[in-house]
């Protein structure tokens, strides 16, 4: 239902009522009780882990679909635009105090935890401990009972240098294509957009190895201490964001060839460019913060 005005758009489009908001919590459901006991060690669990994965998917395609055919349909009128203008908004704020969190994390553990732990209190108990960051001080793994395996930490150079100089220029070319999609430039729009998924596609192959050298070269894993916990919980969840940031450039370019947005009216190109730009942002804290401090 819709309330209308005299032209063509309706003033605020009122979908109907919808069955996928229940089948989407159905599959979340079977994804996070399968993960639950999957990391549990119930073999069951990765498949039923799958399983709501594989649905989640399916309904969110149908759901996405519909809300293209809204769109292109002419149901949404510039009310509609500025509702998903607000709603992305405060979607990437979301995301902003998400990191956030994982980032107050880090500095409070560098700049009160670990100091605390060498204090007096506790230097007859741990003779042995060194209370500084294992970037800082080489070797310093804080494990004076011998809990954690010694380890390397990842240094800026090469890999996460080369994902920098990817990811700001996966921005670029995202930023050219959008101002050819605002000239009408429709070939051109698509060709850019083609190198920007492919820029970010690049970026997590570089990261996949990067994780790979680290448990392999490195003995760096998500169990080595604090250090360890912090830098693949940050750079993982990152890398996630990047792979979704990645699949919505993907299809917004999949739109472009079919005829979808046009110079004036194309907030779901905008919309997935903006997400894209929050990740690079997000990636400069990271590769400042993580890698060379």
């Amino acid at each position: 239902m819709s309330s209308t005005t005299s032209g063509s758009q309706p003033y605020y489009f009122v979908p109907h009522p919808s069955r996928h908001p229940f089948f989407a919590a159905f599959g979340l459901f079977f994804v996070v009780f399968g993960a639950s006991q999957w990391i549990n060690g119930v073999g069951w669990g990765r498949w039923m882990f799958l399983f709501g994965l594989l649905w989640l998917f399916g309904v969110l395609f149908q759901w996405f679909r519909d809300a293209i055919h809204e769109s292109e349909s002419g149901q949404y009128s510039r009310k509609v635009d500025h509702s998903f203008r607000w709603s992305m908004s405060w979607f990437i704020f979301s995301e902003v105090m998400f990191f956030g969190a994982f980032f107050t994390a880090l500095w409070w553990m560098r700049a009160h935890s670990v100091p605390a732990l060498g204090g007096l209190d506790n230097s007859i108990l741990w003779p042995e401990f060194k209370a500084a960051w294992p970037s800082a001080v080489p070797g310093a793994t804080a494990s004076p009972a011998g809990t954690i395996e010694p380890f390397q930490t990842m240094g800026p150079l090469w890999l996460p240098t080369i994902n920098t100089a990817l990811l700001l220029s996966s921005g670029v070319t995202l930023t050219i294509a959008h101002h050819l999609l605002r000239e009408g430039k429709r070939g051109a729009t698509i060709a850019f957009m083609w190198l920007t998924v492919l820029l970010g596609f690049t970026f997590l192959c570089v990261q996949g190895y990067e994780y790979f050298h680290a448990y392999t070269d490195l003995n760096l894993k998500l169990t080595s201490g604090a250090y360890g916990s912090t830098f693949f919980m940050l750079t993982g969840f990152h890398g996630f964001h990047v792979l979704v940031g990645m699949l919505m450039l993907f299809f917004i370019t999949l739109r472009l060839m079919k005829g979808h947005f046009s110079p004036e009216r194309h907030f779901g190109f905008e919309g997935a460019a903006w997400y894209w730009h929050f990740v690079d942002v997000v990636w400069l804290g990271l590769y400042v913060l993580v890698y060379w401090m």
